[in-house]
Parts: C-alpha cells; sequence; structure tokens
C-alpha cells in the first residue's frame, strides 16, 4: 500500500475515444502529475459482445498520440477474471450478493407492471426469497442465472471534489447485476475490486457516473478492504446539438488526429473549458500540469466547439519552438527541408500543420499559374521592374515602382500579383513570400 496519488483511465474499447472521455484521461493526467502521483490506464474490456481488438489497439495508439504516459503496466479486466470470481466469492460469503433467475422478458414485464400502477420500476428482489430446492429446480429447466448485489437501504454520502457533498438513497436504487448470465463480471464491480487491488486514492469521472459511484461505494464497503477513493465528477461535456457519443461520430480523437490537429491543441482545450480561468495556450504540457487545479471546474455543463480547437491550433503553431515544428513536420510526414527563416514567413498562415506542404509547392517548385487578360499589361510592368535582390523590404520598393507605371490601386493592383505567384487569394503576406521564392522563379510565373 502506498500513500501516493493514483488515477486511473478506465475506457472501454466498445468504441473510438470521443472528446468526452478523452478529456477525463486528460484531467485524470494533469490531476496525478501536479500532485507527484500516478496515471494508470486500465481497459474496461470484459463486455464481449461489444469489444473489438481494434478499438483496443485506437485507444493505446490516442494515448500516446496525446503523449499521456501512464505509469506501469496497462491493466485489462479480461485478464483479471480470476481475480474478480474471488471477489465474488466473497460476498456470497457475505450475503451481500444473491443468485437470481429471471428471464428478460420476466423483468421486463416486472418493470412495465410497476410503471402502470405508479410505482417505481425496481427490481423486487423476490430471488431473495428462493429456496435451494427452488434453485436446483431452475438449473434442471436450464435457466441460466446471473447474480445482484444486496444494496443496503441506507444514505451514502460522500464529498465529491467537484460537486460538494452528494446523499443518495439506497432504497431508491435496484439491486445492481454484478455478474450476468454468461458468469462475466459487469464493469460496477471490476472497477471496484481494481480500484482496491491497484490502490487507486481519486476517481475522476463525468456525473454521468454519479449514480454508479453511490453503489460503488457500498460495494467497496462490503468488501471491507482498503480506502474508499476520493471521488470527483466533472460537468458534462457537449457538442452543439447535444450530448456526446462514441457511437454517433464526429467527434473521436481518431478523426482530429487524421485531420491534422496538434494533440498539445486537443489537451489545451480539454484541460481548460469548464473552468472559472479564461484559456491560455501553453506550449508545452509541463505548463498545463503546473497550473492545473481540480477546483477551478464547474459544475454545470460545458461546450465543445470544433472551430475554437481550430483556433486554438492556430495559435499554438505560432508559439511553437522551431525545433519543435521541425519534430511534428516529421510526424505529420513532411521530410522536405524547412528552415526556420522559411518557417516564420508562413506559419501566420497555417491552421493546421499540414497545410505547410501547399506554401512548399509554391515557395520551392516550378509552377504556373493562369493570367487574366486585362492583367497582362500590369504583369508586364511587374516583371519589368523586379529588383535584382530579393529581401523582406523588396515588396515595398516593388510596388512603388510599379505604381508609377499604372493607375491600378488597392485589390485591383494586389490581387493580379498574388495569383500571378501563388494561384491563391489568400495566404502570407507577399512581402513575406518574395524572399522564399527564386527570382527567376518569380519572372516565369509574371510571364
Amino acid at each position: 500500500m502506498t500513500n501516493k496519488m493514483i488515477c486511473r483511465f478506465a475506457p472501454s474499447p466498445t468504441g473510438f475515444l470521443h472528446i468526452g472521455n478523452i478529456r477525463t484521461a486528460i484531467i485524470n493526467y494533469l490531476f496525478a502529475k501536479k500532485n507527484g502521483g500516478q496515471f494508470m490506464l486500465r481497459l474496461d474490456d470484459t463486455d464481449e459482445e461489444r469489444v473489438k481488438d481494434e478499438y483496443r489497439d485506437m485507444i493505446l495508439t490516442d494515448i500516446k498520440w496525446l503523449g499521456l504516459h501512464f505509469d506501469g503496466d496497462l491493466i485489462k479486466q479480461s485478464d483479471r477474471l480470476a481475480v474478480y470470481e474471488k471477489a465474488k466469492n466473497e460476498l456470497i460469503a457475505k450475503r451481500r450478493i444473491y443468485e437470481c433467475f429471471e428471464t428478460a422478458e420476466e423483468l421486463n414485464f416486472q418493470r412495465k407492471s410497476q410503471i402502470a400502477s405508479g410505482q417505481r420500476p425496481l427490481y423486487d428482489r423476490s430471488a431473495l426469497n428462493y429456496t435451494e430446492e427452488q434453485k436446483e429446480a431452475y438449473h434442471q429447466e436450464g435457466r441460466k442465472s446471473y447474480w445482484r448485489f444486496l444494496l443496503n437501504d441506507q444514505t451514502t454520502i460522500w464529498q465529491d471534489k467537484v460537486k460538494g457533498e452528494i446523499k443518495f438513497e439506497g432504497l431508491h436504487f435496484s439491486d445492481p447485476v454484478i455478474i450476468r448470465e454468461n458468469n462475466i463480471p459487469t464493469y460496477t464491480f471490476c472497477s471496484v475490486v481494481d480500484d482496491i487491488d491497484f490502490a487507486v486514492t481519486d476517481i475522476v469521472r463525468g456525473e454521468d457516473h454519479v449514480t454508479n459511484t453511490a453503489v460503488q461505494i457500498q460495494i467497496f464497503e462490503a468488501l471491507g478492504e482498503g480506502k474508499i477513493p476520493n471521488f470527483s465528477h466533472l460537468g458534462l461535456i457537449q457538442a452543439n446539438d447535444g450530448k456526446m457519443s462514441k457511437r454517433k461520430g464526429g467527434f473521436d480523437i481518431k478523426s482530429l488526429r487524421e485531420d491534422g490537429f496538434e494533440p498539445l491543441s486537443v489537451i489545451n482545450l480539454l484541460a481548460q473549458i469548464g473552468t472559472s480561468k479564461s484559456l491560455i495556450i501553453e506550449n508545452n504540457l509541463q505548463n498545463l500540469i503546473d497550473k492545473f487545479d481540480l477546483h477551478n471546474f464547474s459544475k454545470s455543463t460545458t461546450h465543445y466547439n470544433l472551430d475554437e480547437l481550430k483556433t486554438i491550433n492556430a495559435k499554438l503553431l505560432q508559439i511553437l519552438p522551431f525545433k519543435e515544428i521541425v519534430e511534428a513536420l516529421k510526424k505529420h510526414g513532411i521530410n522536405e527541408e524547412i528552415d526556420e527563416f522559411f518557417w516564420q514567413n508562413i506559419k501566420s498562415n497555417l491552421n493546421l500543420l499540414h497545410e505547410v506542404r501547399d506554401w512548399v509547392d509554391v515557395c520551392k517548385k516550378t509552377l504556373r499559374y493562369s493570367h487574366q487578360a486585362q492583367d497582362h499589361d500590369l504583369l508586364d510592368i511587374a516583371k519589368a521592374t523586379l529588383p535584382e535582390n530579393i529581401t523582406l523590404d523588396t515588396w515595398q520598393e516593388w510596388i512603388g515602382k510599379i505604381k508609377e507605371k499604372t493607375d491600378r490601386k488597392g485589390k485591383e493592383l494586389f490581387m493580379p500579383l498574388r495569383l500571378a505567384l501563388t494561384g491563391k487569394e489568400n495566404g502570407p503576406e507577399l512581402k513575406n513570400l518574395l524572399p522564399l521564392i527564386n527570382r527567376d522563379e518569380i519572372l516565369a510565373r509574371l510571364s
């Protein structure tokens, strides 16, 4: 047993990680590291019907991409079934779980009958009255049994680090199923056993788990081993059209990575939205760790905006040290030689790092763009007046000479030059681009 803080991120590999649960991972990581603790990764993968290796692999890819290095070995619940069986037998001996035999149809009929009579739809605990002879008869019939945890009819109270004091009355909940008909334990039960075995001290997760927490505290108490962790329940994160789901699509980390966002942009946003502080873009993870404070998080739902992430990404690219840009370019598969002078002159026009490829082409390749007929005279003047030596000061000198020989001004003057040189209506200032393009290439594009 250790006194060190241990936080865990425990996703279920039944889909790709989405913004909501990766936010939980980021906050757990920052919380643990800020307090000199450990960050544990555990896969809650006992749901055999929905768990896929593809999702397991992608969780590890996403965590690695974000740079959230976990301590110790990866824990898989599917490897610990014998441990859960031992804990199950312990609860049987303590008479805190009981065997049930109802079919799904029977349970559904029970719920409908309760609702029709104005009652709360709770399991009626009829299985507690089965005799051993009745249980044996059910087994002989071929019925598959499952197991429920017997909740005490008591008030469960805890001091939540985000929401303050929370109270739940046990009599308002059905006894939860903790072992399915296939003898596979449920998340509710496995999590408690794991949190005890690995001495987890702090559980930070979404407020949709508040009811689970009330139930799990009673399971902690029934197993009677170790200290019950501290709980913190974050307000949920929503998209503009409501609560996000990993089955809905459009908000998974895999897509953000493939679209070219920087991992630090994602962390900057998700570590700070929903707090009482203004968002400050940090150019390294350690700064976010140093400034992290769980008490800053609001109890209320917060909103995720993809446009805000795009803005953060563009601003982050402008403040990252060049040596980190070089490494990031390699990760994006961009191996062209880009020096710092080139980077400084085009970075303000980038939203995503892979867009640098466009400007490498514009500045370093032999390209030709079509000209409007009415611009030919202007471009001939531009070609004739182009200075011999091209520096950052060339643009003002050049445009002054062109103005002396034409009556054009404003957009009518600048746009034909931009289109002739870049083929684009927008981009870095031509003042910054000119020194990046070979002079002979400039002349050829003006022709």
